[in-house]
């Protein structure tokens, strides 16, 4: 993969990253932690569907397996330097199930998901 494409490949994470901060810091400003975690846990994985529709629409250099976990990759990464070390100066947050674990398991899933969908979808094209 050329730099190029994995550019394109990290920006479109760090887009669904950048949802996921702005679904959680208005959602604390404006409500309790416990329903910010869980509007975040349902916006997740909407946004990465999103998100996901985009990139295989217009890129697709990727597979769904790698581009699910190299999205749920570059969500981890980010919230353990970004959230976790600078913002919070705690991991406590990997300790929380709701917090964490099952937004990444929820956008990984949404991701795969979407790209299987999308192979689905050429594949029956092309055969047409």
């Amino acid at each position: 993969m050329t730099a190029k494409k994995l550019i394109v490949l990290l920006l479109h994470a760090f887009v669904g990253w950048l949802l996921c901060a702005a679904t959680m810091g208005i959602g604390m400003a404006l409500t309790t932690l416990e329903i910010a975690l869980v509007i975040h846990a349902v916006a997740a994985p909407i946004f990465f569907a999103g998100v996901s529709i985009v990139y295989y629409s217009k890129f697709n250099y990727t597979g769904s397996l790698a581009t699910a976990t190299i999205f749920v990759g570059f969500v981890m990464v980010v919230d353990f330097f970004v959230v976790g070390l600078l913002i919070n100066r705690s991991l406590a947050m990997f300790a929380s199930l709701l917090g964490t674990w099952i937004p990444f398991i929820l956008l990984f899933t949404s991701t795969l998901l979407v790209g299987l969908q999308n192979n689905k979808q050429r594949k029956a094209s092309v055969a047409a």
